[in-house]
């Protein structure tokens, strides 16, 4: 039997952090090994909000792909390509943008969310606003059966199902309706104890060498209740205390739990021990990340084969979109 898709994706905005491993990227090399894995490098999704200055999507594109095959993605196993290489994807964005209605795309929750976040860029576009009939056209194209995503984005996956819907009601049962595939991860937060995010200076970057990581786990914040080494503290307002959760033995976490609460170690030494951990797990992600950044042709080459995969599955639904829609 044939495997079931798995459709996912990001957007080359800059450099992956720790943040993206642990919520995405070792999920999506679990699912390589009982799905058949479309994910894509949505460039054109990156363009929603940082069209006015698009001068690094390449070198963006091309670290993004290092970045997956340092994770562990294997092209052998999984369709990776750039989203703007397919041009199906815009077509099929066209044909059910003049389907889906305004008030869907309005009462998406991180529309009215970013336009109140994000002050220093302009979103009044609609690109901004039909974004997310574009990421429907992604998972649609490869009659993907899943979407990996977080209970944050299941409101995204459900829109998808309804603009399929309302298309197949119309032109008849072309595509699938894709599931969302809730997994559950942790959360790791910033430095700060904020969300990670390479904008706010608070994240531990793939790119980072292990004398970096250390000294920004050195800046990481604690528990701010703590203010003296003999202050007891209290592990689960602690970010330091979730990257143990991770990263950490069993029996280490049951330490720093104990004698966090009676002061039984300081901040410093709960530091270092997470440190220790985290770069010891890290490291093969980064030496593999060294060798693959210096591979510029086989990076090329990667790309360039999950491009022509992925157009051959696109144009064959096109195809089918077509005849549905009696456009051929």
């Amino acid at each position: 039997m044939a495997k079931e898709r798995v459709l996912s994706g990001m957007r080359p905005t800059g450099k992956l952090h720790l943040g993206h491993v642990v919520g995405a990227l070792n999920n999506w090399v679990n699912l390589q090994n009982e799905y058949q894995c479309f994910h894509f490098i949505a460039d054109w999704h990156a363009l929603t909000s940082d069209y006015a200055d698009t001068s690094r999507i390449r070198e963006n594109r091309r670290e993004m792909m290092v970045d997956w095959l340092a994770a562990g993605l294997d092209p052998k196993k999984s369709v990776m390509f750039v989203q703007s290489a397919v041009p199906e994807h815009a077509e099929l964005h066209l044909l059910l943008s003049m389907i889906t209605p305004l008030g869907w795309l309005e009462r998406v929750p991180t529309y009215k969310e970013q336009r109140e976040n994000i002050t220093d860029k302009d979103l009044g576009n609609y690109g901004f606003l039909g974004y997310p009939v574009l990421q429907a056209a992604d998972i649609l194209m490869y009659k993907g059966d899943y979407v990996p995503v977080g209970e944050d984005q299941v409101p995204h996956v459900e829109l998808t199902r309804e603009i399929c819907r309302r298309f197949n009601s119309y032109y008849g049962q072309v595509f699938p309706e894709p599931q969302a595939l809730l997994t559950p991860v942790p959360r790791l937060p910033g430095l700060d104890g904020r969300k990670m995010s390479k904008s706010y200076g608070n994240d531990i970057s793939l790119s980072d060498t292990p004398e970096e990581i250390s000294k920004k786990i050195k800046t990481m914040m604690t528990d701010p209740a703590r203010k003296r080494r003999n202050d007891p503290g209290n592990p689960e307002v602690c970010p330091v205390f979730e990257y143990h959760k991770v990263y950490s033995s069993a029996e280490t976490i049951q330490t720093v739990d104990r004698e966090c609460r009676v002061a039984g170690i300081g901040c410093i030494d709960c530091k270092k021990w997470m440190g220790e951990r985290l770069i010891e797990n890290l490291s093969p992600l980064l030496q593999r990340r060294q060798e693959y950044a210096r591979r510029t042709v086989e990076i090329e080459d990667i790309i360039a084969d999950g491009n022509r995969r992925a157009t051959a599955v696109a144009r064959q639904t096109m195809g089918e979109v077509r005849e549905a829609v009696k456009l051929s």
